[in-house]
């Protein structure tokens, strides 16, 4: 029998190559016979770079930066042929601020890993983004690429407060002309009801007394950059880098279907008799452009079986259909909340050799 095992990270404790091995480690406790195909996936938020590098190789490029409160922060672009592989959150992401500041938090930072990436002599930059912890509407970075207004860029949201007057003329000159592609994991737009501010402002950090104040703010930036833009789909990702790479001419595509055609995904899943999945919180938001809800599409389409592993499962079976999803189990409900939190790999371990006892044809 043959297993495409395909997860995502599981948030603050396994990135996506660490999860897929521990579930291939448990599988072949149960299953040793069972052949074992590894594709650790990624939406385009933490970890990006890291899966598609495990997957297609490349050449790996060192930079240092500055990370949202201007602190010094290492990032890696990975270049494969003509394509340069950016993962925003490794300058941005909420990990590097903890959940706070999110009205100073820049993503200024982000330039320096653009221009070399550019510079590797790419035709094309592909930038992953989510995970964010910054909430500037993408402003920081294209100050930091030569945009210039009449307020500061690069102090984030609050920064942007009174702003009257920008001016992107030299930001869409700075990277040569390469073709930008953000990939991202939501279709949000940059304001309103649904935008980035609404959606994960409490995530960057932005207490909910201010987010109203904060969307007005970025919504006076977007009518002195482009309004109609804002209100693209993605263009809210990021904390709004969507938006900054769409003013930059950049196109917007879903993270989990850039990552899949880029791994094969499709002829790896008709090639399985089965697909596992997996993530830290397996609910409704998994349909959102989340990994576990992109697979079992893939394995819909090669009429192969899906199940999932997650950290907890917080959907029922009627709504894991509707998700696409044959199977899902939960680390806390197999082993108890403490050991999914200390020891998350051999309990992905122990709950995939269950799975294997179920749906492998020698468990």
């Amino acid at each position: 029998m043959r297993v495409l095992v395909a997860p995502d990270k599981f948030a603050g404790t396994l990135s996506a190559v660490e999860a897929a091995e521990a579930i291939a480690e448990g599988w072949r406790r149960r299953a040793p016979g069972d052949e074992i195909v590894l594709a650790p996936m990624s939406d385009g938020g933490p970890g990006f770079v890291d899966v598609l590098h495990a997957t297609l190789g490349g050449e790996l490029l060192a930079v240092v930066t500055r990370g949202p409160h201007g602190e010094t922060v290492p990032a890696t672009v990975l270049v494969v042929g003509d394509t340069a592989y950016v993962e925003s959150a490794q300058v941005c992401g909420v990990h590097l601020t903890g959940g706070r500041g999110g009205e100073s938090a820049t993503t200024a930072g982000l330039a320096p890993v653009l221009r070399a990436a550019a510079a590797s002599g790419v035709r094309r930059v592909v930038v992953g983004l989510g995970g964010s912890g910054c909430n500037d509407g993408g402003a920081g970075v294209l100050g930091a690429l030569g945009a210039t207004a009449d307020v500061p860029l690069e102090r984030g949201a609050l920064g942007l407060d009174g702003i009257t007057t920008l001016d992107l003329a030299r930001a869409r000159d700075a990277l040569g002309g390469v073709e930008l592609i953000a990939a991202t994991d939501v279709d949000i737009p940059l304001t309103g009801l649904f935008g980035a501010t609404k959606t994960f402002g409490e995530q960057a950090g932005i207490a909910e007394e201010r987010q109203a104040g904060v969307d007005g703010i970025l919504e006076q930036y977007a009518a002195l950059a482009d309004r109609r833009r804002s209100l693209d789909p993605g263009a809210g990702a990021g904390g709004g880098l969507g938006y900054a790479l769409l003013l930059l001419g950049g196109t917007r595509v879903s993270g989990i279907d850039l990552v899949s055609e880029a791994v094969g995904l499709a002829d790896r899943a008709r090639e399985a008799d089965l697909v596992v999945t997996g993530e830290g919180a397996f609910d409704f938001s998994s349909r959102a452009g989340k990994v576990p809800y992109g697979v079992a599409a893939v394995a819909a389409d090669a009429l192969r079986p899906c199940v999932a592993i997650a950290g907890r499962v917080l959907v029922g079976a009627r709504e894991m259909r509707a998700l696409g999803m044959d199977a899902a189990y939960s680390l806390v409900d197999v082993v108890g909340e403490e050991r999914a939190v200390t020891d998350p790999a051999g309990s992905v371990a122990t709950v995939a050799a269950r799975v294997a006892r179920t749906w492998s044809a020698s468990g």
